[in-house]
C-alpha cells in the first residue's frame, strides 16, 4: 500500500482541489479500504493485551481526509495525511490514546493525552507529582526511552501556577499535555506486517496510558 499512498498523498498537495479529487475519488476509495483494514490488524494487534480495544472498528477510529475550512485560512479542502485515534471511544477521546498518522510530510505514531482542558490537566499534574516515582519509572523505563526519549507539544515558559520554577519535577510539570512521539521513515511502512510492528511500538506506551487514564478518572 505505501507507494500507491504516497504517490496518491502527493499528487493530492499538488492538486488539491474538489476537481481533481472527484477524478481520483476511486483511487482513493481504494486506498481509503486498505487504510482501514491495516487500521483494524494494529487495533486487533493492541486489543491482545488491553481488553479496552475488543471490538473497536476501523471506521470508527479513522479520520476523514475532508478538511474543517470554516474557521482556516486555508481552505484548501482535503487533507494530506491519513490519520486514525485508537481508544475505546474510537476517535472521539478526551482521554490518553493512540494516534496513527501518514502524511505527505512526515509519518509518526504517537500516544498521552493531548490538548487537555484545565481542570483534567491540573489533576495530571497533581497526580504526576503524588507518584512521581511511579511516573518517571514507567515513562523513563529504557523500552519507552528507546522510541519515545522527549515530550511531544507545548511547553510554559515557567511554572505553572500553584508550583515553584524551582520545583524538582519542572520539567514534567511545565508540560500542557502530555505525548509521545516517534517519527516513521517510509520505508518502515514496505513492510507487510507494518501494522504489527506499529502496534507493538505503542504498546510499550500502555503503561502510560493507564497511568494517565487513572489519573484523570480518579
Amino acid at each position: 500500500m505505501s507507494k500507491q499512498l504516497f504517490d496518491f498523498l502527493t499528487r493530492l498537495a499538488e492538486n488539491n482541489d474538489r476537481t481533481w479529487f472527484a477524478a481520483h475519488r476511486a483511487e482513493y476509495d481504494t486506498l481509503r479500504a486498505e487504510w482501514l483494514d491495516n487500521i483494524q490488524r494494529i487495533i486487533n494487534a493492541l486489543a491482545i493485551d488491553d481488553p479496552s480495544l475488543r471490538g473497536i472498528q476501523a471506521a470508527d477510529c479513522a479520520y476523514r481526509i475532508y478538511r474543517d475550512t470554516r474557521f482556516s485560512h486555508d481552505k484548501s479542502p482535503y487533507k494530506t495525511y491519513f490519520s486514525a485515534l485508537i481508544s475505546p471511544t474510537g476517535r472521539h477521546c478526551d482521554r490518553a490514546c493512540y494516534y496513527v498518522h501518514i502524511g505527505q510530510a512526515e509519518c509518526a505514531i504517537y500516544g498521552g493525552v493531548w490538548c487537555p482542558e484545565a481542570p483534567v490537566l491540573k489533576k495530571l499534574r497533581r497526580a504526576i507529582v503524588d507518584n512521581i516515582e511511579e511516573f518517571r519509572e514507567i515513562t523513563e523505563a529504557p523500552e519507552v526511552l528507546a522510541l519515545y526519549p522527549g515530550w511531544y507539544g507545548r511547553k510554559l515558559k515557567t511554572a505553572p501556577k500553584g508550583y515553584d520554577r524551582d520545583h524538582p519535577d519542572i520539567d514534567l510539570l511545565r508540560l500542557t499535555e502530555y505525548g509521545k512521539e516517534h517519527r516513521l521513515d517510509r520505508k518502515f511502512f514496505d513492510s507487510p506486517d507494518w501494522p504489527e510492528k506499529t502496534a507493538a511500538m505503542l504498546q510499550v506506551l500502555k503503561p502510560m496510558n493507564d497511568f494517565l487514564n487513572y489519573s484523570i478518572d480518579e
